[in-house]
Order: C-alpha cells, then structure tokens, then sequence
C-alpha cells in the first residue's frame, strides 16, 4: 500500500498539477477535460486507460459527449498519494 501524502508533499504537488484541483478534505485530485467532440474525448479516455493500467492505478472518471471528468484517490490509503501525482502528471501530459 502506497503512503499517504503529507501536507507538505500535497503542497508541492499542488504547484506541479496545472488544471487539476485538490478536493474532498486534501483526498482527491480533480479535472475536467474538454474536446471537440465525443470521438476525440472517447480517445482520451483510451489513451488514460493504457497509462493508469501500465502504473497499476485506476481513475474514477466520466465521460459525457465531449467532457471527461477524472478523479484520482488511493482508496486503500484513505488520500492522495504519490500513486495519484505521478498519474495526474501522465494524463496532463497526454493533452
């Protein structure tokens, strides 16, 4: 199980994570995404899939049309962790 991240640590990250915000009490990473249209979206999100499964660690997301919502957390820690800044760094780099 990965480790919770500190308040420090999820200061610094803050600073690296361009578009995404940080919600629920400090426990989950959040962005929204928007495309031309549903295909360019849905490709997106097949492009997010391989990345969090290669890290072994897996979003919950939306997609409706062409937004895509992505919330990351580490459950099984009860918070962010490194697991969710690395992530969070792959998909915005995949945009």
């Amino acid at each position: 199980m990965a480790d919770k991240l500190k308040p420090e640590d999820i200061a610094a990250a803050r600073s690296k994570l361009t578009g995404w915000t940080i919600e629920n009490g400090e426990k989950e990473l959040k962005r929204s995404f928007k495309f031309k249209d549903f295909s360019e979206a849905f490709g997106f999100v097949a492009r997010v899939a391989l990345l969090a499964e290669k890290a072994g660690h897996h979003p919950d997301w939306s997609n409706s049309y062409n937004k895509v919502e992505i919330v990351l957390s580490t459950h099984d820690a009860g918070g962010l962790t490194q697991k969710d800044v690395d992530l969070a760094q792959g998909i915005s780099a995949l945009v």
